[in-house]
């Protein structure tokens, strides 16, 4: 690939619609004038931040600080006054307008690879959230690594309507296609009817967009055209992997990542393809599982820490270094590695892993067994302090026509008795972010 970190911009060739969102095209010269414009405009400055619209004048401003090589920081267009003032604090980035701008046919150099690129903020589920520094070379590998996994080419087209403020939608979503040369759709929302009524060869969606897809058949089948459906920012559940599968003719293709890591493990478009699994690590990447003393796992064993090191980690939190042991990054989720290599991410260790009763139990394997219950649309697991256990095994569950007995049961008789809710509450909704992940502190 490229040394250019946007490489596609740069080509002599024109692409007229390079670029499409809200209805608006801009080719790929177009799109370069006007970064240009913007990298002008900035340069010199220490750090600029933008209101992250899914609008084209957000990937404007971001092609252009990565031009001018001016770390950009992207907000949430949602943000609180408390959440805008404490990205904005703790960062110093200058806000600046996304508006249009002048165009300018003076593009300028690119700074170093190891020069910071991004400052994404995490969702601070435990405390204020911390800016993570993504460097332009951590950037560049993990898009070279996913082009070769996905075999993503500048034949194809990426059609998505994600955020602009995560790894998912900016990293993959945008910086993608302006490094590898594809074009992109941007659906504004990521609705099944703008899926459908925009034409590609790639889709990428969250599970919440996936289960929404599947709840409207007629859009799903549409999808069948494309040769790459690609779910992650949250585990994908079993059934609607299935149902993804049996509507659009392809079983969907799920990652993993972090921010602090970009996307580190993948399915393959050309390989197997597993419900639960999020593959093998990519190139440039080595994973490995080790338990709570820090001894590694075999493959193959009970669930640990995942732990990532490679070329694609993030630089360090904001004003701090990057915490690490001989280069190896603790991501805060325990998984299990097969003796095949293939990965199983069993979820937040704070959250999703639970002991009870002297078992280590996995909250996401007890949610998928819960989900093949015929009633159950939705369920969400975490451990509850128990006076003889430690910790319970709770559930709470979005079903109708099932009772809390009949779905305890239903989970004693797939899995081990042990890995059984003890209390299954049943709501209406699971509280979830703009990614669809649920917070469970809410549910506490």
């Amino acid at each position: 690939m490229t040394t250019r970190l946007l490489g596609a911009l740069h080509q002599t060739e024109d692409l007229p619609h390079a670029v499409r969102a809200q209805g608006v095209d801009l080719s790929r010269h177009e799109l370069l004038g006007r970064a240009a414009g913007v990298a002008r405009e900035i340069a010199g400055r220490r750090m600029v931040a933008v209101e992250a619209t899914p609008t084209l004048d957000t990937m404007v401003v971001v092609a252009g600080a990565l031009l001018a090589g001016v770390p950009v920081v992207p907000i949430p267009p949602d943000a609180g006054e408390l959440e805008r003032a404490h990205i904005l604090g703790d960062s110093g980035a200058e806000l600046i307008d996304a508006g249009p701008g002048a165009v300018s046919n003076d593009v300028p150099d690119e700074p170093d690879g190891a020069a910071p690129a991004l400052v994404l903020y995490t969702s601070g589920t435990t405390g204020a959230p911390k800016g993570v520094v993504i460097s332009r070379a951590a950037l560049a590998a993990d898009l070279d690594a996913l082009a070769e996994v996905w075999q993503w080419t500048p034949e194809d087209t990426l059609v998505h309507g994600l955020p602009l403020f995560h790894v998912h939608g900016l990293v993959l979503g945008v910086l993608g296609p302006l490094r590898i040369g594809s074009r992109l759709v941007h659906t504004g929302r990521p609705t099944p009817q703008a899926y459908a009524a925009a034409p590609g060869t790639m889709y990428f969606g969250v599970p919440t967009v996936w289960s929404r897809v599947c709840a409207a058949p007629s859009e799903a089948r549409e999808l069948s055209k494309a040769r790459l459906l690609v779910s992650g920012s949250a585990p994908l559940p079993a059934p609607v992997f299935e149902d993804l599968r049996a509507l659009t003719g392809q079983a969907p293709v799920e990652r993993y990542g972090m921010t602090e890591t970009l996307i580190t493990v993948s399915a393959r478009a050309d390989g197997e393809r597993r419900a639960g699994h999020v593959g093998l690590p990519v190139p440039g990447v080595e994973t490995r599982v080790v338990d709570d003393a820090g001894q590694a796992v075999p493959p193959g064993a009970e669930i640990g820490h995942l732990q990532v090191r490679g070329a694609t980690l993030f630089d360090g939190y904001l004003g701090h270094g990057r915490p690490e042991r001989d280069g190896w990054f603790e991501t805060g989720d325990v998984a299990t590695i097969g003796a095949d290599g293939w990965h199983r991410i069993v979820g937040r260790a704070s959250t999703d892993l639970i002991k009870t009763g002297g078992y280590r139990v996995g909250a996401g394997e007890v949610e998928d067994a819960l989900l093949l219950h015929p009633a159950v649309r939705e369920a969400a697991v975490v451990g509850t302090p128990h006076p003889d256990l430690g910790e319970q095994i709770t559930a709470y569950v979005v079903a109708e026509g099932a009772t809390e007995r009949e779905l305890i049961d239903f989970v004693a008789a797939g899995l081990s008795v042990h890995k059984r809710p003890r209390v299954v509450h049943l709501v209406d909704g699971l509280p979830r972010n703009a990614m669809g992940k649920v917070q469970k502190a809410a549910l506490r």
